[in-house]
């Protein structure tokens, strides 16, 4: 299939759609601050009263109404010509970044030859809001231009942390803390893979820390065998901790046979983070900076730094006593609950090494823009400006809930592996404010290896938004018939595959988005029990009405959204590691029973409506697919009204390793 890279097949329709949308512009910036006007977020409305405030509204208003009227003739002119190129538009556009070495994550990768026990794949899943301003502030969200660039750098600030794993050696805890949510370090300069490190450890911010390791200074540094191997060997060469031991001892390199591993922050990234600060922003226990700033969160991580001078033995130990004490309780926290064989917790970064990034809500195009230039700096390919515009043909009047749609489908997709088909398909079916929109749902394949026999080693990731929450659940449940039905439409048509002669080997199969429905709310029982979920797998559900223990929702109360104590990354987390925080912050599911004035609380954690599942059906052979760790995010914090979700999926293709 060709991946299409421009909206419109010729560049004479191309230039067309540009001079309609410049003469329909203007109305439509003006009516959306019009609006946006009246719209005032929470901490707006503390100025409400104040002199300057409503001597911005008296004048702001007629000037805004003048401009609009005089604005209408060429906007009309401008739809007429723009609404019938919307019939050739293509339903989404591919963008692949072809400096390679501007994206740091290009230079994690490792080609995959199935060799080995298997291999592990990161994907994450977040509803960004990206709305246009008059509609974001509805949700208590405003400044959608500079939200997105923020998200986008928040997200590759989480994303390009290399992974570190720390090992504990305990009588009471055998289990593997796996620190690539919440560490901090960079594995140039390591001889070798399964580095133990004689040295130092502090607590550190992301303040100091920009995961730009994609730099050409840094790509040349990875290229040179001298400073650390190869260039692709980054991923394998991951920095390992041990801590062995009841007394918290570091392994000792002289003894293992392994040399030293280098986690300095680049100067340049330094430089970067103080010129981020704004003149007017006063660094604070868990800021996040302002929308401006490069910087993520203020999350203590571990960091590994190495000098020059040795460095003495006793003094590292007193230092890691204290360090192994909080890795074990936080080991404990997230092994609670013992039934469970992959980690989970409540971070505040995005997994180190995402590969898969599955957004919604991505409506406004010049936001959408802004994303993608922030994302290319770790992703080298996107799916964006996915969906349908215009008003559809007559023949499809009579099957359409609305004949136009002013808004796409808000669905965005970014990789690191190569993205070999793609389809998109809208819900014909949407009601309300959702049938100005194209939502849907977008299918993905991609290519994530290949055997030494030439077989293509394959996943597929299908992203969706259903129909929002406030509508019937029958509209949503029609829905999830439609996606079962486009999911295995779209796995034969893009299969070239067959059981005697497979020319591809099928290593996953995901599907995430925001549901707009919830496991625990009586109103939701007739999707709770679709069959979707025996052909997918989700890590938080114990099954239809129930959720386990750890799973916490991911909406938001959109009214206190600007509170100081949940506006940054960490202060959001803690606020939702206790069950007093989630329900002060997370908006919970209700009885069905009671009137809607009495709202009376069900059990759960909160409105779980973001999903990342899996399935283990039409998998090759006798691979296997687990959860090795499942995360809620908190780094957006103030930026959006859901929670991100990412999974780690590992791929047992059930050879042991050599």
């Amino acid at each position: 299939m060709v991946l299409h890279t421009s909206p419109f097949p010729c560049c004479c329709l191309s230039i067309l759609h540009r001079l309609s949308w410049a003469l329909i512009c203007p109305f439509y910036w003006l009516v959306d601050r019009l609006v946006a006007s009246w719209i005032p977020t929470t901490n707006e409305k503390c100025q409400r009263g104040s002199l300057c405030w409503a001597l911005r509204f008296i004048f702001t208003t007629p000037i805004y109404l003048a401009l609009c009227t005089l604005s209408i003739p060429s906007a009309i002119f401008g739809f007429l010509l723009w609404n019938p190129l919307q019939l050739c538009r293509r339903p989404y556009i591919y963008s692949r970044l072809e400096d390679k070495s501007q994206a740091s994550g290009t230079i994690l990768l490792n080609e995959w030859k199935a060799s080995g026990p298997g291999k592990s794949f990161c994907f994450g899943t977040a509803n960004v809001c990206l709305l246009p301003e008059c509609m974001a502030r509805v949700n208590n969200l405003s400044n959608t231009q500079d939200r997105a660039k923020e998200i986008g750098q928040r997200i590759r600030n989480g994303a390009s942390r290399p992974q570190i794993k720390i090992y504990i050696d305990s009588p009471t805890n055998t289990s593997i803390s796996a620190a690539s949510f919440s560490s901090l370090a960079s594995p140039q300069g390591s001889d070798g893979p399964n580095k133990a490190v004689n040295v130092g450890i502090k607590r550190t911010t992301s303040m100091e820390y920009k995961g730009d390791n994609g730099s050409p200074n840094n790509s040349e540094e990875n290229r040179n065998p001298k400073s650390g191997g190869d260039f692709h060997d980054v991923e394998d060469n991951a920095c390992i901790i041990r801590i062995g031991g009841e007394d918290g001892q570091l392994s000792d390199p002289e003894a293992d046979g392994t040399g030293d591993c280098q986690m300095e922050t680049p100067p340049e990234n330094k430089a970067e983070s103080q010129k981020g600060q704004t003149p007017n922003h006063k660094a604070k226990e868990g800021d996040a900076g302002s929308l401006d700033s490069y910087t993520a969160s203020r999350e203590s991580l571990v960091k590994v730094r190495i000098g020059e001078s040795t460095t003495d033995q006793s003094s590292v130990n007193n230092k890691l006593l204290h360090k192994t004490s909080t890795l074990k309780k936080t080991s404990l926290r997230k092994k609670k609950h013992t039934d469970e064989i992959f980690d989970h917790e409540i971070s505040a970064f995005f997994p180190a090494n995402l590969d898969f990034l599955c957004l919604q809500e991505v409506f406004d195009k010049r936001a959408a823009g802004k994303l993608k230039d922030q994302l290319h700096q770790y992703f080298e390919y996107i799916l964006y400006d996915v969906g349908i515009y215009g008003c559809c043909c007559p023949c499809e009047i009579l099957s359409s809930s609305c004949p136009c749609k002013i808004l796409n489908s808000g669905l965005l997709f970014a990789s690191r592996y190569p993205v070999m088909d793609a389809v998109y398909h809208c819900y014909p079916n949407g009601g309300g404010t959702d049938a100005f929109s194209s939502k849907g749902a977008l299918f993905v394949k991609v290519q994530v290896g290949s055997t030494p026999q030439d077989q293509r080693i394959v996943g597929y990731i299908s992203c969706t938004h259903l129909q929002a929450e406030g509508e019937d659940s029958t509209i949503r449940c029609e829905q999830l018939n439609q996606l079962q039905d486009w999911l295995a439409d779209f796995r034969k048509s893009t299969s070239s595959s067959s059981t005697a002669n497979p020319e591809e080997l099928v290593a996953f199969d995901v599907l995430c988005g925001d549901f707009n429905f919830d496991n625990c709310s009586s109103n939701d029982k007739l999707v709770q029990q679709h069959s979707l979920f025996t052909h997918y797998k989700d890590p938080c559900r114990v099954g239809p009405g129930e959720d386990k223990p750890w799973a916490i929702g991911t909406f938001l109360k959109q009214d206190r959204l600007h509170d100081e104590e949940v506006g940054t990354p960490d202060n959001l987390q803690k606020a939702l590691e206790s069950e007093e925080g989630r329900k002060e912050y997370i908006d919970y599911p209700t009885s069905k029973s009671h009137p809607s004035n009495q709202k009376v609380l069900v059990k759960g954690n909160g409105r779980r409506i973001d999903y990342m599942l899996y399935s283990e059906e039409g998998l090759y052979l006798e691979w296997k697919v687990e959860v090795e760790e499942f995360s809620f995010i908190t780094q957006l914090a103030g930026l959006t009204d859901h929670l991100p979700v990412a999974m780690r999926l590992m791929v047992n293709t059930g050879e042991e390793e050599v």
